[in-house]
């Protein structure tokens, strides 16, 4: 997926050095931060290019869902709620859509971060190899993808005990078994990717950068949790748990100075999210 000249560890962007020599730590990581965080933050996006991406994300989506929408009502001569029906409870429609816009957004960032630039895009949002540290590299991908793996039996025991105002709209989705295994392929071979690049890789080293490390890592776990508060029906125990769960990701991220570390993290728990499941509403024997 990397290669070496876009995946080098060893290869960051040049510091800026002050007349005597001395590194001089990125804006908005004071000394002590960087002490205790890898100082990885030199990421080439500011926020005028951050509104530019919001602006470009969302209306996307709203093209994306009016294109569908004006599809569904012309060949299925649906009305207003039957289209809203069908895209909130068909699984292939909503995989779509979701893919669709994942594809944008990382065509986006590629173009304005990368190509245009003529800079390494996957270095220049974060992903790096493990720097040299105790284990093997395959050692601690695995300790981390079990790691999340975990997180993920935890936030599920925790959120049993949280009771949804209505019924979840993403349940609508499961009903059957193709639809099911179209979403839990897209939440484990899709999402964390994107995500990752997305919270981890662009917006955590830009709120870092502008607010310092601890208000970057809180900051990206809540938009990371509001992002999924649709999907959840706004239960706001849900979010907050889903908010926790995106700041522990943001903290090792922070912490080991590369998105691959928190990617291995998202990946173990959504696929034990998947596991679980699946074989709580089908049963594994009928997959």
């Amino acid at each position: 997926m990397f290669d070496d000249d876009n995946f080098n560890p060893s290869s960051t962007a040049p510091e800026e050095r002050s007349p005597e020599g001395d590194a001089v730590p990125p804006a908005g990581l004071n000394p002590s931060s960087s002490a205790l965080f890898a100082a990885d933050l030199r990421i080439s996006s500011y926020w005028i290019h951050f509104s530019v991406f919001v602006v470009f994300a969302f209306g996307s989506l709203i093209i994306l869902q009016s294109i569908v929408a004006t599809y569904l009502a012309e060949h299925r001569h649906l009305g207003l709620r039957g289209v809203e029906k069908a895209m909130t409870t068909e699984a292939p429609i909503a995989v779509t859509v979701q893919l669709a816009w994942f594809g944008l957004i990382l065509l986006f960032l590629y173009m304005t971060l990368g190509a245009l630039r003529g800079v390494p895009f996957w270095r220049t949002v974060g992903w790096r190899r493990f720097e040299p540290g105790s284990g093997s590299t395959n050692s601690r991908a695995l300790r981390y993808f079990f790691s999340g793996s975990g997180l993920a039996l935890f936030v599920g025991l925790a959120g049993s005990r949280i009771s949804p105002k209505e019924h979840l709209p993403i349940q609508e989705l499961f009903k059957d078994r193709n639809g099911l295994l179209l979403l839990m392929s897209l939440a484990v071979l899709v999402a964390p990717l994107v995500e990752e690049t997305l919270f981890r890789g662009y917006l955590y080293p830009l709120f870092a950068r502008s607010f310092g490390v601890p208000a970057g890592i809180v900051l990206t776990g809540v938009l990371f949790g509001l992002l999924h508060g649709a999907q959840l029906g706004w239960t706001w125990g849900l979010i907050s748990l889903l908010t926790v769960v995106g700041i522990i990701f943001t903290y090792v991220r922070a912490r080991t100075g590369t998105v691959l570390a928190s990617y291995l993290l998202h990946l173990g728990y959504n696929s034990m999210i998947a596991i679980s499941t699946i074989a709580a509403m089908h049963g594994l024997k009928q997959i």
